[in-house]
């Protein structure tokens, strides 16, 4: 199996991340998670974490359309890492620009970024 196997959703290994000012803690995050379990439980909050994200050095292409459709976007990402002389360092990750409640598939816009060394 390919490392991306579009079809094979059940296997994907993501991570939904908020952007936090930076006043945010920990501290802040785990008060939260706690007063919104004691309002309405829900088995999520126990995954829910603070984490500060520093991706370094990247490459990164802007993907038109359906999210189901970036295969061919991320393939042509790690071939031009390749054709310039860098690897592929951890997982990619995609920032969604577009509302896909509000936005028609194929006018979705998505950035997709690869770490690279």
């Amino acid at each position: 199996m390919s490392l991306f196997a579009a079809e094979v959703k059940d296997q994907w290994k993501w991570t939904m991340m908020i952007a936090q000012p930076d006043l945010i803690s920990n501290e802040d995050v785990l008060m939260a998670r706690t007063e919104a379990a004691r309002k309405k439980p829900n088995p999520a909050l126990a995954r829910m974490r603070f984490e500060i994200f520093d991706e370094g050095l990247c490459a990164q292409i802007m993907h038109i359309g359906p999210y189901s459709a970036e295969k061919p976007t991320i393939d042509m990402l790690h071939q031009a890492i390749a054709d310039n002389g860098y690897k592929r360092r951890g997982m990619h990750h995609e920032i969604y620009l577009g509302d896909p409640r509000k936005s028609a598939p194929e006018k979705l816009k998505t950035i997709i970024r690869q770490p690279v060394e």
